[in-house]
């Protein structure tokens, strides 16, 4: 039986995404470096550190990598504590809700700083249903190794075969897959170049994996 949801959050729960580009953007031209749209949209589902490192080797820059980390969360919290247009993806409080209330096992599992999950959680109230949260950013490697996921699994108390991930990147989808469990690609408007042919469902509208679809699939029978 479905027990648990492994949600990925940028793209899934919340659309940080334009926030972070304009942030990153404020960083690359802080530091001097050119990057191009199919460089970074390769980085989609990576953590800060793991990007900063490979840019400071990329563009062979003597700055340690945190600086840049440091550059781009400054320009972040900035960006995050003043533009209105940040919002929830649409449906997605009403799914958490349907998952709550019907007793599964909800834990965040994204590539995002425990810092920026935080905020987002403090701003639209979300602790109340996640037994736990987890950063990209604190583990040794980034999607799509499976390294996060395998650990959210064991976080839930429940099986890889009794869990679900729900993303929306290339390489999110990539760490579920690796991780052996079931994963739901949600293809939304936001997503750009992503490919989810390795997703075992596909859906553009959060009303297709509520509960009462997802608990009677045959691979959580």
């Amino acid at each position: 039986m479905l027990k648990a949801v492994l949600f990925d959050m940028d793209g899934v729960i919340v659309d940080t995404e334009p926030l972070h580009h304009k942030a990153y953007c404020m960083m690359f031209d802080a530091f001097g470096i050119s990057v191009s749209p199919e460089l970074y949209e390769s980085f989609t589902g990576q953590s800060t550190i793991n990007i900063c490192k490979y840019l400071c080797q990329h563009f062979n820059l003597e700055n340690d990598p945190e600086e840049l980390v440091q550059s781009k969360r400054t320009s972040f919290t900035s960006l995050f504590h003043n533009d209105p247009s940040l919002q929830l993806i649409d449906g997605v409080l009403k799914l958490i809700r349907d998952y709550h209330a019907n007793g599964l096992t909800l834990v965040l599992a994204s590539s995002a700083s425990m810092f920026t999950i935080d905020n987002v959680f403090a701003r639209f109230d979300l602790d109340q249903y996640f037994i736990a949260k987890l950063s990209g950013a604190d583990l040794k490697a980034s999607k799509p190794h499976p390294e996060i996921f395998e650990k959210a699994a064991r976080t839930s108390g429940f099986s890889r075969e009794e869990c679900m991930v729900i993303e929306d990147s290339t390489n999110g989808i990539k760490a579920a897959k690796s991780a052996g469990i079931y994963c739901v690609g949600f293809d939304s408007a936001n997503s750009k170049n992503q490919d989810y042919t390795l997703a075992d469902k596909v859906v553009t509208d959060f009303n297709e994996i509520r509960y009462s679809i997802m608990k009677d699939l045959p691979v959580f029978s």
